[in-house]
Order: structure tokens, then C-alpha cells, then sequence
């Protein structure tokens, strides 16, 4: 009943809906009154969170406005919209210190446990529990917690430490020392209680307690239609990706100075907190029908000034974070299972569901023999040459690392199950110089976001040109790519190149055909992939990194990175967003060395390098 206002066809006729706001109100006024719509809707979770200063907040700016508009009615007048805004404005501006500081203690304070309370003290068998967090529950949450229900306790356990040793083990392979930290940040979906309920009493036996924090409502810690953090069902993502860009009615160079004041003055109020944080731990879903969105019009959008002052924003932030929780010292893990929507079929859903976890858990020793024998090959390269077959029309070549001393060094990591779970895939942090071509793809999710026929053209590196099928204006469909990858930067370099390996993953995936409803972490295994953005080392290249073999990963800045050392505010963009091409659409990987002698790796979609046999053994299934 909460949410019946924003949910399917009720969505059409909501205020909510800047189009429908706008058809009733005024462009401008419908504009800011549907943000103010949505921005009240978050008292929905302060209630259940009994967080009275935010709710009166709220309903102060609402009171206020509403007054604006009753006092021109009655003259048969349109109310002020200059008014009306500057109400926004300092609302967002005197309560950026109080939101923003509320927000960095949820990340760092096992002590605001109001989730972890329902986790832990809930009888998970009753799913009534779920309706305790105060977000929308639907089948898919409900299905869930029962599915989990069923399952043994061998069988939890298994997936629970599958998940918090991948934790420990990203600290160990790095060199980070895991008993300096205390804290532990989980994120995951509702009806995974039983399964994260396992993961903080592993958690603990490490030294670790859990902040679990819920996914933000409030715009000034919105981060476009991204969730982070905790959250139930999507009552209706239209409204989040109509109202993505809400902060156009406020940006301005003075409260971005005055939000990052407000962070910079939280994380000083906290840093004993944040210097024992160990980074977060992350459980994905995935299996919801696509979510292809309408670009409107009458939605918010950023111009051109507020774009560079939000890349300001993002990069000062993040130096701030980082100066406060060190990336050298901190860890993280991710891993994801499918939701019941993901089949109509309860028996199916229960064998990808098998299916998933046994991808999570393929033969570590073996996948990192095969990996090394590929990174063999590639670390003899000058560059390597991929191209696409049929219509898909990639030709890149992506420039290496040189090594100097064969015996100790690597350019590629071997990615075993640790922080990104499910294995399979060797990567590198490409030299932009000579890295140029052309990136096609048919059809790829990137943030949530379907792209169709997207072409990403790069010279030394760098983002020169980009276009999608999306739209039939093709302006419309740059815009959509600059929003959503290039988050708004005029270029963005490649971060990373990677070659996946989890064949396992691909044909069950086509078997099922849920190829189109898999999340980037199993999807960047699946084929090779492009990063654009920041490296994988991003925030934490003087560590140094080793592969199982001892050898040292020297490829760990790029010319852009470098930077930090000189101007750092021009070394990070704070964004890293993988595009991977299907190994059905793959003509050939090769790697070319000095003498123009090539090695083929990959050719027509299977491997046909020396020791990677058993690569292309589920092909035959």
C-alpha cells in the first residue's frame, strides 16, 4: 500500500512522473514538484527507521512550498517558482551536513544496527519479517526467503564461506593486514537473510562486525538510479531513472563546496571509525526482466556547467574518502545469485540457482594452471589484436606492458575466486599509448542500462567517439552513453582489458537463455572485456601484487594514473564500467609480439591455445 502510487500503470497518472507533473503543472513547476514528490516518499523508511529529524525536515520544505502555492491560488496566480526553488535549495544545503554525516556513521557504525537487528534476531522461516524493513517486498523477496529456508545448513554454510573467504583472501593476496580492521560493510537484497545471517557469525570469527546500511532516499545522497547499499524491490525503476538527475535543480559551484565541506567534516568527526573499516562486502541479484527505459523530456538533466561541477564533485569526494579510508589498506569482495523472477518455472529457477553457486565454486587449481598458461602467452606480447566476426565490427589493439625481468614479472592477474567471485578471467591495465580501435557489441547492460549495437572508438587509449542503436536520434543516443558510462566526463580512458575464461558460466547461461538477465560480474567472465575508466588498482597502486606464482603484477598505473604522483587530480574519474563481448561474436585474440610473429588465444568463440583444452570442454555438452 506504500508504494501502489509509483507501481505499473499507476506511475502514468503519478505526480512522481516529471511528465505527468509537467502536463498538469508547468514544465518548471511539474519539474520541481515531482522532485519533491519522490523526495517525500523517502519518510516512507524514516518512519520505519524512527528517524524524526529527517522526516520533519522534510515536511517542513513541504509546508512551506505548499504555502507558496495555496497563497496564489486564491489570486488566481501561478506561485513563484524562483521561490519555489530557492525553498529547494537551502533545504538541500542546511541539511547536506546532517544527511551527509548520518550517512558516513551507517557506513562505519556497527552501533546504527537497525537491519542487522532484523538479520539476526528475526525468525527467518516467518517471511512476514521482510515487511520490518520498510521497503517493497514482492514475490521475488518472499520466493527468496522461502527458497533460502529450504536449503540445509551444510548447504548455507558452504555458500557463506565461499563469500566471507573470498574476503579474507582478497587481504592476503594483497598484503593488507585484515586484523588492523574491525568493521565489515554488507550489502545485499532482501531475502537473502538467512544466507547473510551465516556471513556476519563468519564475519565475526574474523574480528569483524557488520554495518548494513540501506540503499539511500534522499537526493543529496542519491548517486544517479545506482543502489548501494541494502534494498527490497524496485517499485518502478522509469522513476529512478526519471528522476537520476534531480540534483540539476540545486547544483551550483557553491554547494558543491558546501557538500564536500560536510563530507570532509564527517569522515573528521569519524576517522578512528574509518581507520578499522575493512571495505565492503557485496551480494548482487540478478534475474528481473530487462529494464529498457523512456528518455524524457520532461525528466531533469544536467547542463553542461553542472556536468563538470558533478565530475568535480566526484573526484574530491572520492580523494576524500580515500584519505580517510585508504585504498592500500582496505579490501573488498562481491558475488551474486539469481532472483525466482528469472524463470516462471520454481524447479528451473532452483537448478540455475545450483547451477550459480557450482560456477561459484569451480576448481580453483585447475582454472589457475590454464589462467597462467595464457598470461605465458601474453606476457611475450607488444600488443594484443582482437576482432569481432560477422556483424560485430571490433578491432582493437591494446598495447602492453613491457617487462624487464621475465622471471619475476607479469603484466596479467590470474583472477581466481577471492573479492571478485565467480573465477575466471586474466586482466591487465593496458599502456594507453597505441591502444586504439574500434569496441562493437550487439547488445551489453552497463549500469543497469540495455545498450543496443554500442560502438566505442578509442585512439591512445582514450574515448574519442561512442554510438548506440537505442534511439533514432542518434543525439539521444550519445547523450545516453555520456550520462550513463562516460558519467558525464568528455573522455574517459580504457582501464582495463581482460580475457574471461568461465566458459562454464557462458553455456549454462545460453542453455537457460538468461544471458541478457546476468549481472557484469559474471557477464565480464564470459568473453573479453573492455574497462573504461579507472584501473582495477585504482586508489591503491604502490601495493604490491602478486600472482599464485609469485611473480610481481607490474601493470598497475597507466598514463593517466600516473598522475597521482604529479597532479592528482587528474589520475582518477572515480567510474569503471566493463564491456564484454560474447565469445559468439569473437573472430580472434591474439597476442603479437616485437616481431610481428602472432599466437592465437581465442579464434571463432573457443580457445585454441596449447593447455586451454579444457576451456572448451562445456561447448561440447
Amino acid at each position: 500500500g506504500l508504494y501502489e502510487d509509483v507501481i505499473g500503470k499507476a506511475y502514468e497518472t503519478s505526480y512522481a512522473n516529471p511528465a505527468y507533473a509537467a502536463s498538469k503543472l508547468g514544465l518548471s513547476e511539474g519539474r520541481l514538484l515531482s522532485f519533491l514528490y519522490v523526495e517525500i516518499r523517502g519518510m516512507i523508511v524514516y518512519a520505519y527507521e524512527g528517524r524524526m529529524a529527517e522526516m520533519t525536515a522534510l515536511m517542513e520544505l513541504f509546508v512551506e512550498v505548499y504555502c507558496m502555492c495555496a497563497s496564489t491560488e486564491e489570486d488566481c496566480g501561478k506561485p513563484d517558482y524562483k521561490q519555489m526553488k530557492d525553498s529547494v535549495y537551502w533545504y538541500v544545503s542546511d541539511y547536506s551536513d546532517d544527511l551527509m554525516e548520518y550517512r558516513v556513521r551507517e557506513l562505519l557504525d556497527p552501533e546504527l544496527d537497525f537491519a542487522t537487528k532484523i538479520i539476526m534476531e528475526s525468525d527467518l522461516t516467518d517471511v512476514r519479517y521482510l515487511y520490518r524493513f520498510g521497503e517493497y517486498v514482492t514475490d521475488n523477496e518472499i520466493k527468496t526467503a522461502e527458497y533460502l529456508s529450504s536449503l540445509s545448513e551444510e548447504e548455507i554454510q558452504k555458500m557463506a564461506d565461499t563469500f566471507t573467504e573470498g574476503y579474507r583472501i582478497g587481504f592476503e593476496l594483497t598484503g593488507k593486514d585484515l586484523s588492523k580492521k574491525k568493521t565489515v560493510n554488507i550489502r545485499y537484497c532482501l531475502g537473502f537473510e538467512r544466507l547473510v545471517r551465516a556471513e556476519i557469525k563468519n564475519f565475526e570469527k574474523l574480528g569483524l562486525k557488520p554495518t548494513i546500511y540501506r540503499a539511500a532516499v534522499n537526493t543529496i545522497n542519491k548517486r544517479l538510479n545506482i543502489k548501494v547499499g541494502y534494498y527490497g524491490a524496485n517499485p518502478n525503476k522509469q522513476m529512478d531513472f526519471d528522476h537520476r538527475f534531480d540534483n540539476a535543480l540545486y547544483l551550483d559551484a557553491q554547494f558543491v563546496e558546501r557538500k564536500l565541506g560536510a563530507l570532509r567534516f564527517a569522515y573528521e568527526q569519524h576517522k578512528e571509525a574509518a581507520a578499522v573499516f575493512g571495505g565492503p562486502a557485496v551480494m548482487e541479484v540478478f534475474g528481473e526482466n530487462p529494464f529498457e527505459p523512456e528518455d524524457k523530456k520532461e525528466a531533469l538533466h544536467l547542463d553542461e556547467k553542472q556536468q563538470k561541477l558533478s565530475v568535480k564533485y566526484d573526484s574530491e569526494s572520492s580523494a576524500v574518502v580515500n584519505k580517510y579510508i585508504k585504498g592500500e589498506e582496505r579490501s573488498f569482495t562481491i558475488i551474486a545469485y539469481p532472483l525466482p523472477e528469472i524463470s516462471e518455472n520454481a524447479d528451473e529457477y532452483e537448478k540455475i540457482f545450483h547451477e550459480i553457486v557450482r560456477i561459484n565454486t569451480l576448481d580453483y587449481n585447475q582454472y589457475k594452471e590454464i589462467q597462467q598458461t595464457i598470461i605465458d602467452t601474453l606476457d611475450g606480447a607488444e600488443y594484443v589484436h582482437v576482432k569481432g566476426c560477422g556483424n560485430n565490427q571490433t578491432d582493437m589493439r591494446v598495447s602492453l606492458q613491457k617487462i624487464t625481468n621475465p622471471q619475476k614479472e607479469t603484466v596479467f592477474e590470474n583472477c581466481l575466486a577471492d573479492v571478485n567471485i565467480p573465477l575466471g578471467e586474466v586482466f591487465t591495465s593496458p599502456v594507453l599509448k597505441g591502444t586504439e580501435g574500434i569496441l562493437n557489441v550487439s547488445s551489453v547492460y552497463l549500469n543497469d542500462l540495455k545498450f543496443i549495437n554500442l560502438k566505442v572508438s578509442f585512439k591512445d587509449g582514450m574515448v574519442t567517439d561512442y554510438s548506440c542503436d537505442n534511439f533514432e536520434d542518434a543525439k539521444k543516443g550519445r547523450q545516453y552513453f555520456k550520462e550513463n558510462v562516460l558519467l558525464n566526463h568528455d573522455t574517459l580512458p580504457i582501464g582495463e582489458f581482460a580475457i574471461g575464461t568461465n566458459t562454464t558460466a557462458y553455456v549454462m547461461a545460453n542453455q537457460y537463455d538468461i544471458v541478457y538477465k546476468l549481472p557484469i560480474l559474471i557477464v565480464e567472465k564470459m568473453g573479453p572485456h573492455f574497462a573504461i575508466g579507472d584501473t582495477c588498482y585504482s586508489r591503491a597502486e604502490d601495493n604490491i601484487v602478486y600472482n599464485p606464482n609469485g611473480k610481481e603484477i607490474i601493470s598497475r598505473d597507466n598514463e593517466i594514473s600516473i598522475l597521482r604522483k604529479t597532479e592528482p587530480e587528474k589520475a582518477y574519474f572515480n567510474c569503471h564500467t566493463d564491456i564484454t563481448i560474447p565469445y559468439d561474436e569473437i573472430g580472434s585474440i591474439s597476442a603479437v609480439s616485437e616481431d610481428g610473429s602472432e599466437t592465437v588465444i581465442i579464434e571463432n568463440g573457443r580457445f585454441v591455445l596449447a593447455g586451454c583444452e579444457e576451456l572448451n570442454k562445456p561447448f561440447l555438452k
